[in-house]
């Protein structure tokens, strides 16, 4: 009876410590989610959106648009031409009656008030220059909302697993507490099968809670991968008749890759310095963003429009010359034709309630889209210091985790499991334990992916250099070596 009880203590100390190999070894590694369907990267899922962006493509026919129209005010306007019968008697409509009755052909042409074609081709242009800013700016803002619902659904798809890894290390659990319950070795009590499958029925939740943010993100995500494209009516037409969608990934169950971007940090020694710099002498940095500029291209293109306000005080002209056809009088004699010329113009006099007040206008239009730009500038600071901060203080957050948080845990839950195992700990605190490192974990992916996601959002402020791109990678981790990159050195 001994030999019997003594063979059953050494079963379950061997399925407790197999138990305790599968615990800490199973922390070196996560399994991959398998899919037949084609991983989407970070770097693809921002091409693919910058790429397949309807308003990129509506603004280069805005741009395109506009340039035709700055060519086509630069011109005077049609010369109008006129024809008629001239003072053709009543009493008889007798063309050759009367010596004033002629045919009368007039042509007219006006000029624009000075130099007003000039200038308002000159504004359209200068409106023109605006929309490549507008697109980089756009470009920029996709790639910060893509990438950032990318990641998002990484931290998602990530945890899920981590979950689902540590699902079945809570069966092994409740297994092992049931077999040493039923056989009355150990300390193990009936409250303690019940905690372990309380915590399979709480992961089992979080699971069910993360497959709903999963399908949230993918519902986010999946629009901007859909391809956009044209057809037009005919090969010698440019109108668009049709438009057709596509994609390359699925738009359900996108299944992502077990790489975590490594984004590079723009101006990255100004974002870590810890002296904080002036508004005054940060400006200078967000002056070269494109949206800035395509603002200042907009109070250019207002001054203008100032300028062409001022051509309404000079007078319109207009230039007439007509012939007048005669026939021949009563007698047979002939008569001569006739010819006239003018020109004409109009007198701005009047100018209190019609010029004065279009200038004002002009002014003050121009003074309110500078105000645009000094709202946008105070809208990059705020962001720069927010972005900054909180990048700063997550730092110190992963460097906690990283020294102390993480290690402390894992020895907590060694420590217990050990204790267990000589039958001189609590299957309770051995739960607690696993609860704690698997809690951990996620929180320090969740700092992991949300440092990506500052970086993101600190690049989008610098975006000013059109040759650098502001989702640049430089390191990409593969799914063995993910928990490392989670706790490890950047």
């Amino acid at each position: 009876m001994n030999n019997l009880h003594e063979t059953n203590k050494l079963h379950m100390k061997f399925s407790v410590g197999m138990l305790a190999f599968t615990l800490f070894s199973a922390n070196a590694t996560q399994s991959p989610v398998m899919s037949a369907n084609p991983a989407l990267s970070f770097e693809k899922a921002v091409k693919a959106a910058q790429k397949n962006d309807p308003w990129l493509t509506g603004s280069i026919h805005q741009q395109r648009a506009i340039e035709s129209m700055s060519s086509a005010v630069n011109t005077l306007p049609d010369p109008r031409m006129s024809i008629g019968f001239a003072n053709l008697p009543t009493n008889g409509f007798d063309f050759g009656q009367e010596g004033m009755t002629q045919v009368k052909i007039g042509v007219s042409q006006m000029f624009p008030r000075g130099d007003t074609l000039e200038i308002k081709s000159q504004q359209l242009r200068i409106q023109s220059e605006a929309f490549p800013y507008q697109r980089k700016d756009r470009e920029s803002k996709v790639a910060v909302t893509v990438g950032s619902l990318w990641l998002d659904a990484y931290r998602v798809q990530q945890s899920i697993a981590l979950i689902a890894k540590n699902t079945s290390l809570f069966e092994q659990l409740a297994d092992i507490a049931e077999a040493s319950y039923s056989s009355g070795l150990g300390k193990t009590r009936q409250q303690d099968i019940v905690r372990a499958q309380l915590e399979l029925t709480r992961l089992e939740d979080r699971l069910d809670k993360l497959d709903q943010q999963k399908n949230r993100y993918e519902g986010m995500l999946s629009p901007w991968l859909i391809k956009f494209s044209t057809a037009k009516s005919s090969k010698k037409s440019n109108v668009i008749d049709e438009f057709s969608l596509g994609t390359d990934f699925a738009l359900h169950n996108i299944v992502l890759s077990q790489q975590l971007p490594q984004i590079d940090l723009l101006n990255r020694d100004l974002v870590y310095k810890k002296h904080w710099l002036q508004p005054g002498e940060l400006v200078p940095y967000f002056s070269k963003h494109p949206a800035v500029i395509a603002i200042e291209k907009k109070v250019k293109a207002t001054k203008v429009g100032i300028k062409l306000a001022k051509q309404k005080y000079q007078p319109e002209w207009g230039v007439n010359a007509s012939y007048g056809y005669r026939a021949d009088d009563p007698m047979g004699n002939s008569r001569a034709d006739l010819f006239s010329v003018g020109v004409t113009f109009d007198l701005p006099i009047f100018t209190e309630n019609k010029q004065d007040k279009e200038l004002q206008s002009a002014i003050s239009t121009t003074e309110a889209v500078k105000t645009e730009k000094l709202l946008l500038l105070r809208q990059l600071l705020g962001s720069y210091s927010s972005a900054k901060g909180r990048l700063l203080r997550l730092i110190n957050r992963q460097n906690l985790y990283k020294t102390k948080l993480l290690p402390q845990i894992h020895d907590q839950a060694e420590a217990s499991l050990t204790a267990y195992t000589n039958d001189d700990g609590d299957f309770s605190e051995v739960v607690r334990s696993r609860i704690a490192v698997l809690n951990a974990e996620i929180d320090a992916l969740t700092l992991n992916v949300e440092e990506q996601k500052i970086r993101l959002e600190l690049n989008y402020l610098f975006v000013g250099n059109i040759n650098t791109p502001m989702t640049k990678t430089t390191m990409n981790l593969s799914s063995s070596t993910q928990n490392a990159a989670i706790f490890g050195e950047k």
